[in-house]
């Protein structure tokens, strides 16, 4: 089981990136959690060990982790610590930019899916 913590759902993936996933079987999307900015280390903690337990629930192959830098580092950590497969997604992002009439600036970011690598 690949299971999917990010804010990007396995339905909106491309299909490379949807079939390196399946190589370890059912892919199941956990959304990652919203962090609000009055945070603390304990409601950090907190909130990696109620994400961990529900990881670990589901016995997975491997575990894609990506979102806010704290808490992906500690969730990663913690599902190392305990044997676990992490990955991250690489992709090679294309932009473009540009004002229109008012001034406003519009940028347009498009992602091709290279491969999952290790934490």
């Amino acid at each position: 089981m690949f299971v999917n913590v990010s804010n990007h759902p396995s339905e909106l993936w491309l299909d490379d990136q949807k079939k390196s996933a399946m190589q370890y079987g059912e892919v199941v999307d956990l959304a990652f959690p919203m962090i609000y900015k009055g945070y603390d280390s304990i409601k950090y903690d907190e909130l990696v060990e109620s994400y961990y337990e529900r990881i670990m629930d589901l016995c997975p192959d491997v575990v894609m982790v990506q979102g806010e830098f704290v808490f992906t580092h500690r969730l990663v950590n913690k599902l190392k610590n305990s044997g676990v497969k992490v990955v991250a997604a690489r992709s090679e992002r294309s932009s473009s930019e540009y004002k229109d009439e008012n001034g406003v600036i519009h940028k347009q970011s498009t992602f091709e899916f290279i491969d999952f690598v290790e934490y």
